[in-house]
């Protein structure tokens, strides 16, 4: 099974019209927050059926704007999933709110929607705002909709981590991305996701005062427009400008706007892509025991980020650590999508250990493995690495297997 090809779990892929788009970036006179940037968010927006989009030079800032646009502070709760990039949680912990986790549905790695209406009735609301951010793990859709009915609090605001979910749409056909149910999205543009800018991310709203101030967090706090400056028109020369709160400089280059622009020229084909991709494993995978994927209910709504497996790695008598590092023997890297939130020294220090509390996040983790899923992967790549993954593990509960014949003789 040995091959000389290593297959990471994730890799971007970058052709010659990506190339040469930068080259034209680099090229101009204006190498940062340029014409670029500004082509790049109108695609964004134009493609997710909203009416802004605001892009950062990471997901993570993104989702720090996100948080600072929607004014969160002491006393606010910030209701999630623990099954997320650390950044999901601190982006509101950094201006002071209170990260609530939920426990998740094992069947899309998802929040459970109806252990988070039970968190929203447990919260005592006599201070402070409360912010939902779900997110659409590996890339299948959170039910929004449901999960908009829930709230009984109007000024409960929603913010959509869709980090691993572009091109993915709710079950009405809507583009994730449109904030048809919530206040804000937030996308990644890592080299791992569906489209790359290097680093990157987006925010997209339907909201006029969002996209203001989304765009002056990104910009260091500052303020140009003469309807929101302090000063007397008269005393405001070209040029002038004003500091009205801290923020930090999370500007995109010309370059990297470029290369998104680029890339999402090319999401459908991405997309469908990594459909075809995961329509293998299923079939590969079928009759495996002791081995599950997400439910396939959401495939066709779904621009796949992940493909995330379920072993039961006690019933074929071996540790995911063992099937990782035999897997990287055989040339095939993965990755464990999610280590809980609440286990991370941060939250624990903060909340103690309340793993007990999230018995499918605990049961899910236990077993979760990544496989790869990139464009650049075959359906030769897809078998190899499932043939591989099964000789591991039928080999390992053989010797399961073995070793009770040999101690009942």
């Amino acid at each position: 099974m040995q091959s000389d090809s290593f297959l990471p779990y994730a890799l971007q892929s970058i052709n010659e019209a990506d190339i040469q788009e930068v080259g034209y970036a680099l090229r101009s006179s204006i190498v940062t927050r340029g014409p670029f940037v500004d082509a790049f968010e109108q695609a964004m927006a134009q493609y997710c059926n909203v009416t802004y989009a605001v892009a950062f030079n990471s997901g993570t800032a993104a989702l720090f704007a996100a948080c600072h646009a929607a004014k969160m502070g002491p006393h606010d709760r910030l209701i999630t999933s623990p099954n997320t990039f650390v950044a999901t949680a601190t982006a509101g912990m950094r201006l002071g709110a209170t990260p609530i986790f939920v426990d998740i549905d094992r069947s899309t790695g998802n929040m459970d929607l109806n252990q988070m209406e039970d968190a929203l009735n447990g919260i005592n609301a006599s201070r402070g705002q409360t912010a939902i951010m779900p997110v659409h793990f590996s890339g299948i859709p959170v039910d929004m909709q449901k999960l908009n009915v829930s709230i009984r609090n109007p000024d409960t605001i929603i913010i959509e981590d869709a980090a691993h979910a572009i091109g993915s749409c709710y079950q009405d056909g809507q583009k994730v991305g449109s904030c048809a149910w919530s206040d804000m999205t937030m996308f990644s543009f890592h080299p791992a996701k569906t489209i790359t800018m290097g680093e990157g991310g987006m925010v997209t709203t339907n909201d006029p005062e969002l996209y203001h101030r989304l765009k002056r967090y990104r910009n260091n706090g500052i303020e140009r427009e003469p309807a929101y400056l302090e000063a007397p028109l008269e005393q405001c020369y070209d040029g002038y400008y004003e500091v009205v709160e801290m923020a930090g400089n999370y500007n995109v280059t010309e370059f990297q706007a470029a290369l998104g622009l680029s890339q999402l020229r090319r999401i459908d084909d991405f997309i469908s892509k990594r459909r075809e991709l995961m329509s293998a494993y299923r079939r590969y995978l079928a009759g495996m025991p002791d081995l599950k994927l997400f439910t396939a209910q959401f495939d066709a709504d779904t621009a796949f980020h992940l493909c995330v497996v379920q072993i039961d790695f006690t019933a074929y008598n071996t540790t995911r650590n063992q099937v990782i590092a035999k897997l990287k023997s055989f040339g095939i890297g993965s990755q464990v999508h999610y280590i809980p939130l609440y286990k991370h020294p941060l939250f624990q220090k903060q909340c103690g250990d309340i793993s007990a509390y999230f018995p499918n996040m605990e049961a899910y983790y236990a077993q979760a493995l990544s496989l790869p899923l990139y464009p650049g992967l075959t359906d030769a790549d897809v078998k190899r690495v499932v043939d591989t993954l099964k000789e591991i593990l039928v080999a390992e509960r053989a010797k399961k297997r073995h070793g009770r014949q040999k101690a009942s003789r």
